[in-house]
Formats: structure tokens, C-alpha cells, sequence
């Protein structure tokens, strides 16, 4: 097998006229899998135009992955598959996406190759390109931080440079002899440091004066057949202390919203009864003075959006006995601002401490101690900062460096 590696681009640009072969433009492939990896690709496509003007763009992505000007093969939906079961029903159409994008990359000949996020898809791919001399990158790192920090090496021989979003994460992959590069979070760039909360109640019809709880119990039909009894409970148990509480449940989507909707029904909360939102999470984010959310990435727009946060998980009870058992999670911390923080910013009920009595305790405490909060939004700016590092623009620096790099070491 040949591991004769791919031009750079420093020997595109010297070859002109009498050489063995003519110039061409800088070719990059990318693929994302989901919504928020396009809108990865999106940015890190505008941010590469900037560097080169003339670069072609091709791979896998979505609608504004294609806006930025990636010329699609096949469209993102067809890798966002959720689930042991749906993985396992859509296997074989995936191996044959594989199968053909393979061919369609080697055919291309690309400069280099984007992974966006979709590490089972993605890392194999990464991995396949790299043993023939396609230099790769990984954009976005799986949390090594987590759990088996052992994969970090894996993904090593996968890609080239893995760009991550949070600063802990180049050190793990540092001990495992593996370019990774902090390039900040985009979620950073996108919110303002100071968010609008008068703003954020206008648009949500909510009293500016009447305090508001944000209740999240997840984006997946699991997470709230886990956690929305227990978070819709707690909410009731703080309207019997909070007079006038204004109850807010951004629902994901259409499936989400049906499966709360019993939940409220059925709940004698005191008036005013809570709201179910279409969407809408960050405003309801911004807009509260306490949230009750899923620990997951919403902890970090609850970061961004500066307001004091409560943090509840269940996973399947044999999950959390495996997990455990086989003692695979390394961290003390679950929610991001903690981990980040490196201090309980945030406090946390995981498995079956989280119950609705102890939520509604911590977040009666943080509603009715107005220090505190004003301590957390301080401690939540720093962080924003820290995450704030124009994170398209940063990306693309880093892919451009490998580019322009001709003596990058070559590994299969």
C-alpha cells in the first residue's frame, strides 16, 4: 500500500508552466453529520475562503455547509442515525455510503480531509485517507476528558491535528503523542457576554418583574421519559415556595413537546401554569433567573447565557452499573461549567440523587440569593472569555498551517 502523501500546497503553488503537471486549485473534503456539525462546517468553510479565494470545497454536509459553498455528494441527514437499534437497521445503506465516498475522495484527490464531529463514521474515514498519504483532520474531540482517555491515541491515528473546543483537551492528547490544537467554542462567539434578559422575557411574553424558571429536561425522547416527571415535579415543589414563578419548558421539537405535554397536564402547579415553548431554549435561558436542565451541551449555553443553573441526569439503571462497575468515567464533574471551572459551580444530581425534592431545594437557594448569582455570572464570564477565541477563524488557521506545512510528519 503507497503512503505517498497527497501535494501539499506549498508544492501546488510552486508547480507553473514547463512543470510535469499544471497547478490546480487547493481541494478540501469535509463531511458532517448532524445540524451542529454543519453549522461547524459552515463557519470553518467562510473562514478557509478568506485564506484561499479559490479553494474547491467538496464532501458531505447540509444546507449551509452547501450556502458556504460546498459542493455536496451526499447530504448530512444521511448520517444522522441516533441508537444501537437504528444504527444497526441502517448498517448496510451506511457501509455503502462508505464504500462510494471512499472512491469519490480518492477520485477527488483532496489536499486534505475535514471530519466534522461524527467520530464512528468520521475516524474510521480519517483513518482509511490517512494510510494513503491524505492528510486529516478531526474537528471537534470526542470527550477523551471523560471517559477511556486511552482513545485519544486511536484517534491520533486517525488524524493528523484534532481541533478541540475546550482548553483541557490538547494536554490528554499531548500524553498520547497527538497534534490537538484549542481552537474555542463558536457557541462562545455566537452569545453576547452580556445577554439581554428584558429582551429575552419580551419575546416569550413573560413579566418583567415575576421571576421565571427554564426547566430542560433534554433534547431526546429518553432524556424526558428519565427526567421530565422528576423535573416537572421539582418545578411544582418551587412554585409552592416561589410566589408568582413563571415555568418555562422549551421543548426540542414536535416529539418532545408531546411527551411533556402529559407530564404538564397532569401536574397541580399554582398559577400561572407553566408554558411549553416550541424551541426557543436560549430565550428561555437568558430570560430565567434559575434553570433546571440535562447535563449536556444546554450547561454550557446555561454558561453563556450567564444564569445560575441546577444539573440533573439519569441514565439506564444497568448503564450506570456497567459504568461504574467498569469504572470507565474518570471525572468527579458532569456538568461543563464545573469541568471547566475545575470548582461546583453548578450543582449536580446524578442517577438517584437526582430527585425532584433535592432540584427544588438547590434551586429555592439559588433563587432567593441574589449574591450568589452575581458571584456565578462573573465566574460564568471568565469562562466565556476563555471559550471566546473566534473559533471558525481559529480552525482554519490551524487546517491552514498543516497545509502549509510540507515536512508535517507522515504516519499511517
Amino acid at each position: 500500500m503507497s503512503t505517498q502523501h497527497a501535494p501539499t500546497l506549498g508544492e501546488w503553488m510552486s508547480r507553473g508552466a514547463g512543470q510535469t503537471a499544471p497547478a490546480r486549485r487547493l481541494r478540501i473534503a469535509l463531511v458532517a453529520g448532524e445540524a451542529s456539525g454543519d453549522q461547524l462546517g459552515a463557519g470553518l468553510i467562510q473562514a478557509l475562503k478568506q485564506r484561499y479565494p479559490d479553494a474547491e470545497f467538496a464532501g458531505i454536509g447540509g444546507e449551509r455547509m452547501r450556502a458556504a459553498g460546498l459542493e455536496a455528494w451526499h447530504d448530512a441527514d444521511e448520517l444522522a442515525v441516533m441508537g444501537l437499534a437504528e444504527v444497526l437497521r441502517h448498517l448496510p445503506r451506511l457501509l455503502r455510503l462508505r464504500k462510494t465516498l471512499r472512491q469519490q475522495l480518492m477520485d477527488w484527490q483532496p489536499d486534505v480531509f475535514i471530519g466534522i464531529d461524527a467520530p464512528d463514521f468520521n475516524l474510521g474515514l480519517e483513518r482509511w485517507l490517512k494510510q494513503r498519504g491524505v492528510r486529516t483532520v478531526h474537528y471537534v474531540s470526542p470527550s477523551v476528558w471523560a471517559w477511556r482517555e486511552q482513545r485519544a491515541a486511536k484517534i491520533g491515528a486517525s488524524a493528523d491535528r484534532v481541533l478541540c473546543l475546550f482548553p483541557m483537551e490538547p494536554a490528554i492528547y499531548a500524553r498520547y503523542g497527538v497534534d490537538a490544537r484549542f481552537v474555542g467554542h463558536p457557541m462562545a462567539d455566537e452569545l453576547p457576554l452580556e445577554p439581554d434578559a428584558a429582551q429575552a422575557r419580551a419575546e416569550l411574553g413573560l413579566h418583567d418583574r415575576a421571576p421565571v424558571l427554564a426547566v430542560l429536561p433534554g433534547s431526546r425522547l429518553g432524556e424526558i421519559s428519565r427526567l421530565g416527571a422528576e423535573f416537572i415535579e421539582a418545578a411544582r415543589l418551587v412554585a409552592e415556595r416561589v410566589p408568582h414563578l413563571q415555568v418555562v419548558l422549551p421543548a426540542a421539537n414536535s416529539a418532545c413537546a408531546e411527551a411533556l405535554h402529559p407530564l404538564l397536564a397532569g401536574a397541580p402547579f399554582p398559577a400561572p401554569r407553566p408554558r411549553l415553548l416550541q424551541g426557543q431554549a436560549r430565550q428561555a435561558m437568558v430570560a430565567a433567573d434559575a434553570v433546571l436542565l440535562a447535563s449536556g451541551t444546554a450547561t454550557l449555553e446555561g454558561m453563556l447565557a450567564k444564569r445560575p443553573m441546577v444539573v440533573g441526569y439519569k441514565v439506564a439503571p444497568l448503564s450506570a452499573w456497567i459504568a461504574r462497575r467498569l469504572k470507565l468515567l474518570k471525572v468527579q464533574r458532569f456538568a461543563l461549567p464545573n469541568i471547566l471551572a475545575n470548582d461546583d459551580l453548578a450543582p449536580e444530581f446524578i442517577q438517584e440523587n437526582c430527585t425532584p425534592q433535592a432540584l427544588a431545594e438547590a434551586l429555592v437557594g439559588l433563587l432567593q440569593d441574589p449574591a450568589r448569582t452575581a458571584a456565578l455570572q462573573t465566574r460564568y464570564r471568565a469562562l466565556h472569555l476563555q471559550l471566546r477565541q473566534d473559533a471558525s477563524a481559529s480552525a482554519a488557521a490551524a487546517v491552514a498551517e498543516l497545509l502549509d506545512s510540507q515536512d508535517a510528519p507522515r504516519s499511517p
